[in-house]
Parts: structure tokens; sequence; C-alpha cells
């Protein structure tokens, strides 16, 4: 008796811990349904075709599973026993032409007609709005803002700011592998192709910020080659893009001034363009107005003094391969280039 009651006690325990498990692995897949790189929170209107589309496909789905498992269900219990009234022939042909053909077919064909007409209305670019040209590096993401006529208005990198309820139409280019631009929560996936010009946009319906990721295997650090793209009023946004187009501050103290020089006399001029000074380097993000930005190394880690000095000392340990060296100068010319750089705003 007293081994029956442990068995069984056995069996509750294991009962339990399962239950615990499914209940774990729902509450990972429902908070995943939320976080900043879900396609399932859309803020736009090609996202939420897009969304709508994947939980339609998540329905039809799971009927179709609770079904065949229902059928199958059947034909184990038909099994043990006796069948009074099996099947004719005829019967058990329609049965497999309904469920095994028709069924499959409508089901296909009304994904498709689905798919079609949602593609049609999500490639269905825009006249009008800014128009940005997003250009895949190794690895990050340069943007340049351009006006009806092409010229170029602003540059800057990693962080892409656009006016809520305005399209905002895309150029994407790539000058070294195939690239894609992703933003799960405002539009779907446009590769960027070297040698080709692809085009898209997006248009967030609410003010936010929103993360944007490389999502087409391009090297080394592919993972680590995000974006954020923040949506702002629009009268936010024209404040934004004219600031973005002034030259850079002049330096406010002697720290600062001592920061310029060091950027200058270092090899940092090299690979970044400030735009106001000499440097005008066109291998790294263009740093006019690097303390404006939310994020340094393609989203990688925030922009705080900190994290600014150990990425300019030792970049390799934030992002293995990348194309920035590291750079050994004294404490102080550190301090005072982190001052300099800190004043770009």
């Amino acid at each position: 008796m007293r081994a029956c009651r442990n068995t069984r006690q056995h069996d509750n325990s294991k009962g339990s811990s399962r239950l615990a498990v499914l209940l774990a692995l729902s509450v990972v897949l429902l908070q995943g349904c939320s976080q900043v790189q879900s396609s399932l929170d859309p803020a736009s209107r090609s996202a939420a075709l897009i969304a709508n589309l994947w939980w339609g496909m998540l329905i039809v789905g799971t009927a179709i599973l609770v079904a065949v498992l229902l059928a199958l269900f059947i034909a184990l219990r038909r099994g043990r026993g006796p069948v009074e009234r099996p099947l004719s022939a005829r019967g058990s042909f329609l049965l497999v032409l309904a469920g095994g053909v028709a069924t499959p077919m409508v089901v296909i064909l009304a994904m498709i007609v689905v798919g079609v007409s949602m593609g049609r209305e999500i490639g269905d670019r825009p006249d009008s709005g800014p128009i940005v040209e997003v250009i895949g590096r190794l690895w990050w993401w340069e943007l340049r803002y351009l006006d009806e006529n092409g010229d170029l208005i602003a540059t800057t990198a990693n962080e892409m700011h656009v006016p809520v309820g305005q399209p905002v139409r895309l150029r994407l280019i790539s000058e070294n592998v195939i690239h894609s631009f992703w933003v799960p929560q405002l539009q779907g996936k446009t590769d960027l192709i070297p040698g080709q010009v692809n085009e898209s946009w997006i248009e967030a319906e609410r003010a936010g910020v929103y993360r944007g990721q490389c999502s087409e295997y391009c090297g080394q650090q592919h993972a680590l080659m995000s974006f954020l793209v923040v949506a702002d009023p629009p009268e936010e946004f024209e404040q934004w893009l004219s600031r973005q187009a002034e030259p850079a501050n002049d330096p406010q103290s002697s720290q600062e001034e001592r920061g310029q020089q060091v950027f200058l006399e270092q090899g940092c001029v090299g690979c970044h363009a400030v735009r106001g000074l000499s440097a005008a380097g066109e291998i790294g993000p263009d740093l006019t107005h690097l303390a404006s930005r939310r994020t340094l190394a393609a989203a990688t880690i925030p922009n705080t003094k900190g994290h600014l000095g150990g990425w300019i000392t030792d970049p390799q340990h934030v992002k293995p391969g990348n194309q920035m060296p590291s750079t050994v100068m004294e404490p102080g010319d550190l301090q005072a280039l982190l001052a300099f750089l800190g004043s770009l705003e």
C-alpha cells in the first residue's frame, strides 16, 4: 500500500513539474509578443497587416492540427474493437478527397490571395515624404537625409528619426555584402544588394523608439548590426533635422579644445567626419552630432561617457572583428577627447 501511495505521489510530482514547465513556456511566449523587436506589436499599418496574416496562419494551422489529432483519436478508438459500420470504399475515398485534397487546396489558395493582396498594399510606395538613403556598412548603418532634388541635408548613423503619421521613403544601398533592413514593428524586410538600389518605406502611427535589425547574415558582427527608429511628432522631427544639418558645435572649454586637437591629431580623422572641422573620413560613422544619439556601435551599447571611453580604447572587446582599431592614449588626452565628443550634440 505504501509503495502504491509513493508511486501516486511521484506521478503527481511529475505532472506538476510538466504543468509548471508548460506555464513557464507560455509566459515566455506571451512575453515575446510585446518586446522591442516583436512583429506582433505593430505600430504601423504595414506591420499590422503582417501581424494579422501571422495570427490568421496560426489560427488556421491550430485548427488543422486539432482536426488531425481528433481524427487520429477517433481512428484509434475505433481500431480497438469490432467496427459495426465500416466505411465503404466510396466513403473512404470521399473522406480522403475532402480532408487530404480539397481542404489543403482551399486553405493554400486563401493564404495566397490574402498574401498577394497584402503584399500589394505594403508595396504601394508613397510619392511624397522625407527621403532617407540607408547604406549598409560593416557593421553599421549610414543614414543620409535627402531633399526632393536628391541633395544631402544631413548625415547620421544607426538612429533614424521619422515624423509620426507621415511616410518616409527609403533608398537602400549596400557597398559590400547583402544586408536586410527590418523594423519588425513598422515594416517587413527589404534587402540591400550591392550594385542595386532597392526602395521601401515606413510610417509610424505613434511616437516611440523602435528597434531595427539586419536580418540577412552579413558576416562576423551580423547579430550586432542593429539600429533605432525614433518616431517624433512632426514639429520635433523638423527641429531635429534642422539641428542635424548644422555643423559641429564649437568647443566651450579648454578641455573641449584640447579634445578637439586630440581628435585631429590622432587617427580619428582618417575614418570619421565632423562637419565644421577638417575631419572628413568616410570609413566610420559621421560624428558631427554624436552626443545626441542614444546608442553606440550600431545600438550595441548605450551612449554614455564610460561606454564611449571603453569603445574608443578597446572596440574589439565590444564587437570582435569590427573595423575600428584600438586606440592607446594618455588618460588626460582620453578625458579631453571624451569631453569634446560629448559636446557634439
